[in-house]
């Protein structure tokens, strides 16, 4: 049997992680992507946990970088970069509650190439940015247009050919009063660029709204820790997911189960406080569920602990802290 029949979406999600019914969100059904996470936008589906449904999700850039002859600054208009599709609403999800996204697949789509990456004036993790103000010269723009496919990779040169290893960079729910940019990370989700949130891994979600409101988008092809350059293998794809609620199953920021390990996820500025947000919520899910104290936890994660790296080029960094399921035997509730 597969993990997922003994995952925490499986055990305790309304629909027992079951499939309940069949959706499709095409370009067409989306209409207009939107740009900011919140509870103002109308849903573009309503679904019941249980809900399988496959999304036909843009690039980062809506499509519009067609060339490696093209000049971002002059093409792009941020902040309308990184569109989500959605909302979709989940019947029965209320504050409090938790929002459970298993993610079945992942698979480039439209015409080759597909794949894009690109230098953009003041952004990525080496150079000066509003945030980090320098006063040296931006680097010049350059982009880079991949063949992408799911049975043979990227082709990024004649001598370098890099694997598919696809996943959201940007997935969450809506926060509660709050309309943020989906270039922003926080504790809703967002834009995230954890590589683990890949097909056969569950994310969970806290739910701040009626219907949780789910936004997605911006998957990446591939990507190395951190982002670097700020941009990752950008393309659009076809996107299934499986969604299910878990009542009153309360978090206070984005966790992540997959075969082999459970994740808590933050994000803030400077570096070491994202680290601190998701090591802090890994201690408390391991004493809330798990059967430790906190200070027994908080030991045995110093021991054992995994950080990764998601981001570190967005207006928050994005890091996720973990520990192996084998360390757990025998200590779930």
């Amino acid at each position: 049997m597969s993990w997922f029949g003994n995952s925490i979406m499986a055990r305790k999600g309304v629909a027992g992680g079951q499939v309940t019914s069949e959706h499709s969100m095409t370009e067409a059904d989306q209409g207009k992507y939107h740009y900011v996470y919140g509870p103002y936008a109308t849903p573009v589906l309503q679904v019941e946990p249980g809900a399988v449904v496959s999304v036909e999700t843009h690039d980062a850039f809506e499509g519009k970088i067609q060339s490696e002859t093209d000049s971002p600054s002059e093409i792009l208009n941020f902040p309308f970069l990184n569109p989500q599709n959605g909302p979709i609403y989940v019947a029965g999800a209320e504050k409090g509650d938790c929002l459970a996204v298993y993610i079945k697949s992942i698979r480039p789509r439209g015409p080759q190439p597909v794949g894009t990456t690109l230098i953009m004036p003041e952004f990525g993790g080496l150079v000066s940015t509003g945030s980090t103000a320098l006063l040296n010269p931006a680097l010049p723009e350059r982009v880079k247009k991949l063949h992408v496919t799911a049975e043979h990779g990227t082709v990024w040169s004649d001598r370098i050919t890099l694997p598919y290893e696809p996943f959201i960079g940007t997935i969450g729910t809506s926060p509660e009063i709050e309309a943020i940019s989906s270039l922003h990370p926080d504790y809703y989700g967002g834009n995230m660029d954890v590589p683990d949130v890949a097909p056969d891994s569950v994310i969970y979600l806290p739910v701040q709204v009626p219907g949780a409101l789910l936004y997605l988008g911006d998957c990446h092809a591939t990507q190395g820790d951190g982002e670097l350059c700020g941009v990752a293998l950008e393309h659009p794809t076809v996107t299934t997911i499986q969604v299910d609620l878990i009542k009153q199953w309360t978090i206070r920021w984005p966790r992540l189960e997959n075969s082999e390990f459970y994740m808590t996820i933050g994000s803030a500025r400077p570096m070491e406080d994202a680290a601190r947000i998701a090591y802090l919520e890994l201690v408390r899910w391991l004493a809330a569920d798990f059967g430790f104290d906190e200070i027994e936890a908080y030991m045995l994660l110093t021991q054992c602990g995994r950080v990764r790296l998601g981001n570190m080029v967005d207006p928050k960094y994005t890091l996720g802290a973990s520990i192996k399921k084998s360390i757990l035997q025998g200590h779930q509730t």
